[in-house]
């Protein structure tokens, strides 16, 4: 089948490689891994990662090693007679070592003399963690349980040692996860010779993955504890706001709205800043368990399982974080709607006064109809009293030539004039009245 015409998605190829950048290394026992993590210590999402590559290019110049991709995030080369693989995540980077051989004075750090002193010391960041990885062949089970019972005990804090069989049991982990005296966490793997490189290679890649994750996801440890002081001094004064709503509903509203539009953008502040560290802690956990079960342990001689202490030691940091961030929520939720309870009795009390507002209003129309009325009944009367003043003038030849008093002729026409004023400003009235009720 030929390539389709239509042409390709620009990440497609970018995208699908993606999935191939990372392979797993393939060793073979004896060997051991030097392993660093960098990570600077305030906002490292936004640093410099050309600075990142600058420091990896620098290592490799020192070895006369060929240089990866300009844009590259992952390497993996020959530097002397090691191989150095190379990763740039998204808060830290990260180099390991892989040594075909293994020290004669187990975890002495030597071959972290492969990094340069200097070249350590311009690293763009801090030391997030750093760990040692022995691996050591075990021929058959007495050579298993002998390491466990002489070298274990001198290798690892007793109180902390998880030793469990991984790889369907093509392999033994121990680690105590205890920074030693050179300032790394050990792990010891003894492979048994049917062990494929790929399988044993992944099996330190997953040691090593708990290790980083592990630690990055513990940075959120500290700002958690430091949320739930703030979170809980914050739910004390909402709770006194409103207290103070509830005791005194008609003098604490500015005062009440004051503080809670103080807390309010408090709380946001609070969130905004932690948010990222909150999610990269729960991100970084999930794949702390998921490495833990891709490693499909069983026990040894009754000893710990890495997994039992991770969730004896690691698991209850992460629920701190967990509740922290839920309680900040939860306290997020809480100030809104105590916003919302206070604005609407703003909103109640604004209507009972534009209530008494209209009343007010009606009030003043009803009184102003009053004088209304009074003032056309005045302004009837002054009509026909000029109305029947002009009669009479009017009027008095015509009453002089019959013989008639000009007063009865007034008389007369009087209540005539009167009540066809009156008709004439009722008329007007209800003209008036009509047209104010039409609709435009």
């Amino acid at each position: 089948m030929t390539h389709p015409a239509l042409p390709d998605h620009p990440l497609r190829y970018e995208l699908n490689n993606e999935l191939h950048a990372r392979p797993f290394p393939e060793l073979k026992a004896p060997c051991r891994a030097a392993y660093i993590v960098i990570k600077l210590p305030e906002k490292a999402v936004e640093r410099d990662r050309q600075k990142d590559r600058d420091h990896l290019i620098a290592l490799l110049d020192r070895y006369g090693a060929p240089h990866p991709a300009p844009d590259a995030d992952h390497y993996t080369g020959k530097i002397g007679r090691s191989v150095l693989k190379w990763e740039m995540h998204t808060e830290f980077m990260s180099y390991t070592i892989f040594s075909d051989s293994v020290a004669d004075i187990p975890f002495n750090g030597t071959v972290f003399s492969i990094f340069p002193r200097d070249w350590l010391a311009a690293a763009p960041g801090n030391i997030l963690t750093s760990a040692i990885v022995r691996i050591e062949r075990a021929e058959n089970d007495a050579d298993i349980q002998k390491i466990i019972d002489t070298k274990f005990p001198q290798w690892f804090v007793p109180d902390n040692l998880t030793v469990s069989r991984v790889a369907d049991d093509e392999a033994i982990v121990a680690a105590d996860f205890r920074i030693d005296e050179n300032g790394h966490v050990r792990f010891a793997i003894l492979a048994r010779p049917d062990i494929s490189p790929r399988r044993l290679g992944r099996t330190v890649q997953r040691l090593l993955e708990i290790e980083t994750y592990k630690t990055a996801s513990m940075l959120t440890l500290p700002i958690a504890r430091r949320v739930s002081r703030q979170v809980s001094r914050m739910d004390r004064e909402l709770t006194s706001i409103v207290q103070q709503m509830a005791e005194d509903a008609d003098n604490s509203q500015p005062d009440s709205l004051h503080r809670l539009l103080q807390m309010a953008a408090d709380i946001e502040y609070l969130v905004s800043s932690t948010a990222f560290r909150f999610g990269a802690a729960e991100a970084y956990a999930a794949i702390v368990d998921q490495r833990i079960q891709m490693l499909r342990e069983t026990r040894v001689q009754g000893k710990q399982l890495l997994g039992e202490f991770m969730m004896r030691r690691y698991d209850p940091a992460m629920r701190t974080c967990r509740s922290a961030q839920a309680r900040l929520a939860d306290l997020s939720v809480r100030a809104e709607r105590a916003a919302n309870l206070l604005r609407t009795r703003v909103d109640v009390e604004t209507e009972e006064q534009n209530h008494e507002v209209l009343k007010q209003m009606d009030r003043r129309a009803e009184l102003q109809l009053r004088l209304q009325e009074t003032v056309e009944g005045l302004s009837v009367v002054a009509i026909s009293y000029y109305a029947v003043s002009l009669a009479g003038y009017l009027l008095a030849p015509v009453a002089k030539h019959y013989g008639y008093e000009k007063t009865t002729v007034l008389a007369a026409v009087t209540p005539v004039i009167l009540l066809i004023v009156y008709a004439g400003m009722r008329r007007i009235h209800h003209t008036v009245k009509q047209l104010s009720q039409t609709k435009p």
